[in-house]
């Protein structure tokens, strides 16, 4: 079955067929209308593997602007229809000023990349205080990871280049995933974490890792098209064809608490298991299609949960959070505020 939660369509069934029919959006499978969902309840979709779009629904897409994203099965971005967006061409414009103003680029590296540092910093502590009295050594060891991390903040403070920022957000996760599998005390043999490893993951937690990332990426790609920006153009990472560079600075702060909180909380309460994944000739892992809409559908359940906005003091479900991230960039683009504000979980 195909998900719709929080305005976000991921169709992850092979052959699936997406039209339109009046401001309706039909799914078809093996000739089947599955779904029939009204247009605008949509604020992007998302198609894994292959799935089959018609002309006339990617123009009522753009016209909607509705982002409409093509993943692999494995959930890698390979294309996207990119929409006008909201913000018309000023703002777009004072993107692309921004982008070669490399003050502005250092200020906002390192409000990203220590949002991201605090994250994963809750991540090891809030495990180290859960873990039992058994593992004291693990415990330890996080608390000694996440004293690293707060050391690191203190330099990036000091940072006078973008070079060096990116040098001390790559210790930061180098070291956080050195220490990932102490997080996942749960986990079956056939799920130990050793190392970081994509395109491809090598292992079941790190394909489950590259799969919910994707989304991710996804979901800070459309926040960023809906608030008038350029999901291209970005300020941390440089600049490459088809890569969505500010998608993958937006989505930086949210990696640990949305994503890897997911994934350590799955494996730890034994919701997936080793038959759940299949693993492809020259050793690429993935999820078998029944788990991977299952847990897609899980991941979407995760996103409804409402927190507080740290900056904002508003209430919102975790989906949601990345839209409201884009347009305080906006405003911080264009001058309305003088600093970009991550979110720091607690």
């Amino acid at each position: 079955m195909d998900e719709i939660q929080l305005n976000t369509l991921y169709v992850v069934t092979e052959g699936a067929y997406l039209h339109r029919e009046g401001q309706a959006i039909l799914i078809q499978i093996d000739g089947n209308v599955a779904a029939r969902l009204p247009m605008h309840m949509i604020d992007s979709i998302a198609c894994f593997g292959r799935v089959m779009v018609s002309p006339q629904l990617m123009e009522a897409c753009a016209e909607g602007q509705i982002p409409l994203n093509f993943m692999s099965a494995a959930g890698r971005l390979l294309a996207r229809i990119d929409t006008p967006g909201s913000g018309g061409v000023r703002l777009k414009r004072a993107q692309f000023r921004r982008a070669d103003d490399m003050l502005f680029r250092m200020a906002f590296t390192r409000a990203v990349v220590a949002g991201k540092v605090q994250n994963a910093r809750g991540n090891l502590l809030r495990t180290a205080r859960d873990l039992p009295d058994d593992r004291a050594a693990d415990a330890e060891a996080l608390r000694s990871a996440a004293t690293y991390l707060a050391n690191g903040l203190l330099q990036l403070e000091q940072a006078d280049s973008l070079e060096q920022m990116r040098g001390l957000e790559g210790d930061a996760a180098r070291l956080y995933f050195e220490n990932f599998a102490r997080m996942t005390p749960g986990a079956p043999t056939e799920l130990q974490f050793s190392k970081r490893t994509r395109r491809p993951p090598l292992d079941p937690i790190n394909a489950l890792l590259s799969l919910f990332y994707s989304i991710l990426t996804h979901d800070c790609t459309a926040a960023l098209a809906c608030a008038g920006l350029d999901p291209s153009v970005g300020f941390f990472h440089e600049e490459r064809p088809g890569r969505p560079s500010l998608a993958l600075d937006l989505m930086e702060e949210f990696r640990a608490f949305l994503v890897d909180r997911f994934v350590i909380t799955l494996v730890n309460r034994r919701q997936v298991g080793a038959d759940d994944f299949i693993t492809r000739p020259g050793g690429a892992v993935e999820l078998k299609d029944a788990a991977r809409k299952r847990l897609i559908a899980a991941y979407q359940e995760r996103k409804q949960e409402k927190r507080i906005h740290p900056y904002l003091n508003q209430e919102a479900p975790l989906g949601r959070f990345p839209v409201l991230q884009a347009r305080i960039l906006a405003r911080n683009i264009r001058g309305d505020i003088d600093h970009y504000v991550p979110v720091v979980f607690k």
